[in-house]
Order: structure tokens, then sequence, then C-alpha cells
């Protein structure tokens, strides 16, 4: 009898990465590496893990852009920051990178659909906007995470932009983007009083500029958030 034929998939390197990206952040995190100490050389990651060396050095160099370590060159690679032990209660440690990930393209596209949107939008399109911040300072004082009232909120940015793609685009990110924003909110949720207030004092920025029709404004408003609201996930704060 012939053998019967596999169709197998070759396992991604990026996903090895974010799994390994995912185990590392969870002893930072965690505390069992503190901030200062120096990671395991490559070699030494690469047989710990069972995993090739392309694919250590995809992790670090993720871990580095988010922050979280730093390389310094003929001595090796140190916990720069530590976030909050919470946060891998909130997200897949696997699926922490790639949360992360997500706001390069939120920052390329959202910032432009905050200035078109100044410049474009309607009177309807406004008041959406303003209903979506609204419901989402309601969510806040409830004590509610606040994600789908954050998602609308982006989504009738983009709609405002006067380009249906933008919108169809986050749609596309959908996911992805409601999971960084489930994660990142969650986190705010359990932080301070004025971590919450600041995040929702980001939302109103971008609505004032919309509103006042300041593309310049509604375009810094927007970039300062989606920064800031990564740096939030990443503990750069310390404010948690």
């Amino acid at each position: 009898m012939d053998d019967v034929m596999l169709k197998l998939k070759p396992a991604r390197r990026e996903r090895l990465a974010d799994v390994l990206y995912g185990q590392i952040l969870e002893q930072i995190a965690s505390g069992q590496m503190a901030e200062g100490a120096k990671l395991p050389s490559e070699a030494r990651i690469c047989r710990d893990f069972q995993v090739s060396r392309p694919v250590v050095r995809e992790a670090l160099m993720r871990l580095q852009a988010d922050g979280l370590v730093v390389s310094r060159q003929g001595i090796g690679t140190f916990v720069k920051s530590r976030p909050s032990n919470k946060l891998t209660d909130f997200a897949a440690s696997a699926e922490i990178a790639s949360y992360l990930r997500a706001f390069e393209p939120r920052l390329a596209l959202e910032t432009e659909c905050a200035g078109l949107a100044a410049m474009r939008r309607t009177k309807a399109q406004l008041n959406q906007i303003g209903e979506a911040l609204a419901a989402l300072e309601g969510a806040f004082a409830r004590g509610e995470t606040g994600w789908e009232e954050d998602f609308a909120f982006h989504l009738a940015v983009a709609a405002a932009a006067g380009n249906e793609l933008f919108p169809r685009l986050l749609e596309e990110l959908g996911d992805i983007l409601r999971g960084s924003m489930r994660m990142a909110l969650s986190l705010t949720r359990q932080g301070s009083e004025d971590r919450r207030r600041r995040v929702l004092e980001e939302h109103r920025k971008i609505f004032t500029a919309i509103s006042g029709q300041n593309r310049e404004l509604a375009r810094l408003y927007m970039r300062y958030h989606l920064t800031e609201s990564r740096a939030r996930i990443t503990g750069s704060h310390g404010d948690l």
C-alpha cells in the first residue's frame, strides 16, 4: 500500500520567535530576571530553548525594540525595564510580541487617519467620534475595561478620514487590534486613577483637535496616544 501524502506546513520562524519572546518576557515580568540582569548568551538560549540562532536573534531584537532589554556590544544583553507581572494575565505570552508589533502599522495608519479626519470629517462623523468617546468614558466610570468602546473610537476616526479603505484596513487588523487594546486597557483598569485619567485625556485631545479641524494637532495627539499606549504595556512609565 502506498504511503499517504500529508500536507504539512513548515513551522514559521516568526512564530517560534514569538514563543521565545513570550517566555523571556514572562521571566522578566515575574522578577526571575531583575532589571539590570544579564541574559544568557545566544548559544545558551539556543541550547536551553532548543531553537536556532536566527530565532533567538529575532526574539532578542523584538525585546530590544520594545524597550525590555538592551544590548551592549561585546558584553551581552541586559534587562532594561520590567513590565507589570499582571501582563500575562491578560494575554498569552506568545501573543504579546504580535500585539506590540501591531502598534507599528497603527502609528503609520492611524496618525494619518486623524489628520485627514480633522480636514474632512462631517458633522455626523464628528458626532460619531464624540459618542464613541462618551461610551469609553462611561465604560471607565463603570470600572469596565472599555476595549470595545476604544476600538469603536479609533474606527470612527478612521471612517471620518473620508476614505473607505481606512476603516476596512482597521477591520482587517481587527483581531490583533482588539487583543492589544484588551491587554492595554486591562492593565489600565488595574492601574492607578491617574493612569486611567491620562488615557481618557489622550482620547479627548484627539477628539478636540479633529473637532477644531487642526490637522497637525490631530496627527500629533494620535501618535502620542499610540506611543504612550505601547509604553504603558511594556512598563516604561512605571506607574502601574
